[in-house]
């Protein structure tokens, strides 16, 4: 017979090489297989857990201590004020990408019926979750991948939103239907290709999330170069970007869409992480 407490004191063992949380880690999993929260195991330590719930808990331990993330596992990951499906087709939201979202809560705050876009929206973390802010807004969610599309959907009926959900390369979708946006928002690939396959992050979430060609740049200029012939005059892009990215981005956002105004938002790391681009 193992109690709540020996069996979580084994799993943080075993996790821990591969994680900074594994306490925690082992916790929501022993959760989710008991169909209990955090503070239901923490409250009853000397409980036993039976043979069933072992072997299933046993599994997933085993999963985690192999590196795979605990969002696929689980199926879901907590994004700014709510939880998100996640599944391995799609990139996993990361706190940084809340930042953004922040931003274009912010500069929409006197415009509730704003249009809005999310350019490669992967789970719909960012579209859903201003929609859910901005009811009264026109949200469009663009994707080139129909399995990260599908995910996105999923998320807004669960979320109850409503968003517009588009399949296509970038802004194409939105140029070809003559959409205009007053935000626009953007989490692309970035990470230099060379460099991916060094990452543990290549290791389970899908290249075309990460891969930002030679550079990591390649689908931020891309997306920059076109800029113009979705933005209103006045309308606002955010582009997330990597932590060595800052300079380079920036030039090319002057470059490419001469605009009224251009920055660096930088993370609560103190690293680049958004380009700011008034059109």
């Amino acid at each position: 017979m193992t109690t709540i407490r020996h069996t979580l004191h084994d799993a943080t063992r075993q996790i821990r090489p591969v994680s900074d949380s594994a306490s925690l880690d082992a916790q929501l999993l022993l959760a989710e297989v008991l169909g209990k929260d955090r503070a239901y195991l923490l409250a009853h330590g000397d409980d036993i857990i039976s043979a069933d719930q072992l072997a299933q808990f046993a599994a997933v331990v085993q999963r985690r201590a192999a590196g795979e993330p605990i969002a696929y596992i689980l199926g879901r990951r907590a994004f700014y004020d709510r939880e998100l499906l996640v599944a391995p087709g799609v990139l996993i939201p990361r706190p940084e990408t809340e930042l953004l979202l922040e931003a274009a809560l912010e500069f929409t705050a006197d415009k509730p019926d704003c249009t809005a876009a999310d350019i490669g929206t992967g789970s719909g973390a960012l579209a859903v979750t201003f929609a859910a802010h901005r009811p009264q807004a026109h949200v469009y969610a663009v994707d080139i991948s129909p399995a990260a599309l599908d995910i996105a959907r999923k998320n807004a009926a669960q979320q109850q939103v409503h968003v517009t959900f588009l399949d296509g390369d970038l802004l194409q979708p939105l140029i070809e239907r003559g959409i205009q946006v007053d935000v626009l928002m953007a989490n692309l690939p970035y990470i230099a290709r060379d460099a991916l396959p060094n990452l543990a992050v290549s290791q389970y979430e899908p290249s075309l999330a990460l891969d930002g060609g030679p550079d990591g740049l390649d689908l931020v200029r891309r997306l920059l170069r076109d800029l113009r012939q979705v933005c209103e005059p006045g309308a606002l892009a955010l582009l997330e970007i990597g932590a060595d990215q800052g300079e380079a981005a920036l030039s090319l956002a002057h470059t490419l869409v001469q605009p009224r105004q251009a920055a660096i938002l930088k993370d609560y790391a103190g690293h680049d992480r958004i380009l700011r681009v008034e059109c």
